[in-house]
């Protein structure tokens, strides 16, 4: 575990989380909703932020786009 907390780790996780963060509004709009002025934002917005919430516990087991590097600067 290594790896995360890295600056690398955190932009992963950051674009990780938005893109669940849209998925999850997606998902709350598709299901509970026919016409525009039906959606209740607040439901929205809670199945985004509980998305991304998910998203980035499941990070901290790692991320397959970080890899086994250990630190950002390069080496000598």
């Amino acid at each position: 575990m290594t790896h995360v907390f890295t600056k690398r780790w955190f932009e992963a996780v950051a674009i990780r989380m938005i893109r669940t963060f849209a998925e999850g509004c997606l998902i709350v709009i598709g299901t509970n909703t026919m016409y525009v002025g039906d959606v209740n934002w607040m439901a929205v917005l809670s199945g985004g932020v509980m998305g991304a919430i998910i998203s980035f516990l499941l990070a901290l087991k790692g991320l397959p786009e970080v890899g086994e590097e250990v630190e950002d600067s390069p080496k000598e």
